[in-house]
């Protein structure tokens, strides 16, 4: 099965689901914020229902919303056709065919994203070219230790079930370290509790 397949098959239940950690994912909302101004042009990868890219949509220029599941953009459209949202304009694909033109966003989200791409290494490297001299990257991602091999058996049976997408599992120190050695400077790295995703604001320099 297709990880788009997957998500299709997923996206009434996601949808239908409540957030696991509201005052975490407020916070990390909160904390975007603080970095958008009206003109500016944002990139969602992984947007999923919208639900993220309504929220900043009054806060920036634009929004390039993408995702790799037809049956999530369609969700969102309706939540975004409901709100009167204008300036969000939603694309069906993954990260490695997005083709975007170099420096031409000034903020690119990932929430909930780099752990489940069969590597992130050249997904980091396309948002860092993608991304204006200082431009931010915010992130927020599952960073499961290699060592839970309990886990990634528990992964591996439901995927066979079609259950489960693909998860990779890292640390949160590889994670930054290897931001940093795609060029970025991080400047927030945030988690509100053990075993819980690293929320991280990252910037190109320039």
């Amino acid at each position: 099965m297709s990880i788009a397949d997957f998500w299709n098959r997923q996206a009434k239940r996601y949808a239908a689901s409540p957030i696991d950690d509201l005052s975490a994912y407020e916070h990390k909302l909160a904390e975007t914020r603080k970095l958008l101004r009206p003109d500016m042009h944002m990139v969602e990868f992984g947007c999923g229902t919208g639900s993220t890219a309504i929220t900043h949509a009054p806060y920036v220029g634009d929004i390039l919303a993408l995702d790799v599941s037809q049956g999530m953009l369609d969700i969102a459209k309706t939540k975004i056709d409901h709100a009167a949202i204008r300036n969000i304009t939603l694309r069906c694909t993954d990260v490695a065919s997005a083709n975007l033109a170099a420096g031409s966003a000034d903020i690119i989200l990932a929430m909930s994203l780099l752990h489940l791409l069969p590597d992130y290494k050249p997904a980091l490297a396309q948002f860092y070219a993608t991304l204006k001299p200082g431009g931010y990257f915010v992130s927020s991602t599952a960073c499961m230790s290699p060592y839970k091999l309990h886990l990634k058996a528990v992964i591996a049976i439901m995927r066979l079930f079609g259950k489960a997408p693909l998860v990779r599992f890292f640390s949160a120190d590889q994670l930054i370290s290897d931001m940093k050695a795609t060029g970025f400077t991080v400047q927030t790295r945030w988690q509100p509790g053990p075993g819980k995703a690293m929320f991280v604001i990252a910037r190109k320099p320039g």
